[in-house]
């Protein structure tokens, strides 16, 4: 789950990190307003959506006067932001955070994420803050430091200290620096994210060490002990499809192709995708039907992928473990019969009475194409789409 900046920074505080002043705002007024309460000359207005690259797509301005905050606010809110992130769609802004300028001296980046080869967060610090992280570790990876440590124990203060002057932090803010580093680190622990990420963390003319943006990601799996969260999701910013599926416990992901895969469990469901791609076709999602392949959950995630103009084919691949064959057949048969199915079908069932299953979609005079193991599967589905 992402949030918003403005939310992330909230959180930060909770954690004694520093962030500038700012102000949460829905209107052009409530901005106008907050650049007066803040009561200094410079001030930034920032668009608010789930997407980095906001300032290169004129989502991110520097204001002087109340009457630049009302330009940048005009201009900014309920624009069409196109980041590199976003899409060529781009993403409405509904929300501004408008916030205090700094005095920066320099900008660095810090960020957190989970290491799937250590098993273990790891954070990344560098002295190119400001820039892509990612455009920095394809041209410089040397100026990228990393430092995992154990979720139990956090960074340890002098692991803290090492990244801080290994990034040029001035001497004479080392200590707050690390200090800063140590809070964060028990920020993605504390809170179960799956990525905090700051750039620019800057230092500023007066030596302090203040982080000028957030972005950071919870693991939903982990939501249940922080209900609390749940509250900073903003509908807006998810595809209409993922949250569909996720009021009846799917795993959705929408995706730019013209099939549309259901699989049950999420290494099949990416060896499914693979194979498309292999035989020509394009996935139009990743869709995790879980253990449980029920009717209701088999008709819901129909209904989620039909939904998609994009859509063409249909390809359902199922290994009947937990769930046995025959009942994951009569599923799909009573899900085709509740809906209208217009492009072409294909299903292949594997495992515990795979027999009885492929009788019951044999039998059941419903336009599906039966397929033998994957590799048929993905090859049917895709001449299937190509046919039509």
């Amino acid at each position: 789950m992402k949030i918003h900046e403005y939310q992330g920074k909230e959180l930060f505080r909770r954690f004694g990190l520093a962030v500038p002043e700012g102000r949460a705002c829905d209107t052009v007024d409530e901005a106008v307003a907050a650049y007066r309460e803040l009561g200094k000359e410079i001030a930034v207005v920032k668009a608010q959506i789930h997407a980095g690259g906001r300032g290169k797509g004129g989502g991110v301005k520097l204001v002087k006067s109340e009457d630049e905050a009302r330009a940048a606010a005009e201009a900014i809110l309920g624009m069409q932001l196109v980041t590199h992130q976003t899409g060529a769609e781009g993403q409405k802004v509904r929300k501004l955070l408008v916030e205090e300028g700094s005095a920066i001296e320099h900008e660095y980046y810090i960020g957190i994420a989970v290491d799937r080869e250590s098993r273990m967060p790891v954070m990344m610090a560098s002295s190119e803050g400001g820039m892509d992280i990612e455009v920095v570790a394809e041209n410089s990876p040397d100026k990228i430091l990393k430092a995992a440590f154990s979720p139990a124990a956090g960074l340890s203060s002098a692991e803290a200290e090492k990244l801080a002057k290994g990034i040029g932090i001035p001497d004479a803010m080392v200590a707050e620096a690390a200090k800063f580093l140590v809070g964060l680190a028990k920020c993605f622990i504390d809170l179960d994210c799956s990525l905090a990420e700051i750039n620019p963390l800057v230092t500023t003319k007066d030596g302090k060490v203040i982080a000028l943006d957030a972005k950071v990601n919870f693991d939903e799996s982990a939501l249940f002990r922080h209900e609390e969260l749940n509250d900073l999701r903003d509908l807006h910013e998810e595809e209409a499809k993922e949250i569909e599926a996720s009021k009846y416990d799917l795993s959705y992901i929408a995706l730019d192709g013209n099939i549309a895969c259901m699989v049950n469990g999420a290494g099949l469901a990416m060896s499914t995708m693979d194979v498309i791609q292999l035989y020509g076709g394009e996935p139009a999602n990743f869709l995790d039907v879980g253990g449980g392949a029920t009717t209701e959950k088999v008709t819901a995630a129909f209904r989620i992928l039909l939904s998609d103009k994009k859509v063409e084919g249909v390809l359902i691949n199922i290994f009947g473990g937990i769930m046995k064959c025959d009942v994951i057949a009569n599923g799909v048969v009573e899900a085709i019969k509740q809906i209208d199915l217009e492009v072409p079908l294909v299903v292949r069932l594997e495992g515990t009475n795979v027999e009885q299953g492929k009788k019951i979609l044999n039998e059941s005079g419903l336009p599906l194409i039966s397929a033998d193991d994957l590799d048929d599967a993905a090859q049917k589905i895709c001449a299937a789409v190509k046919g039509a």
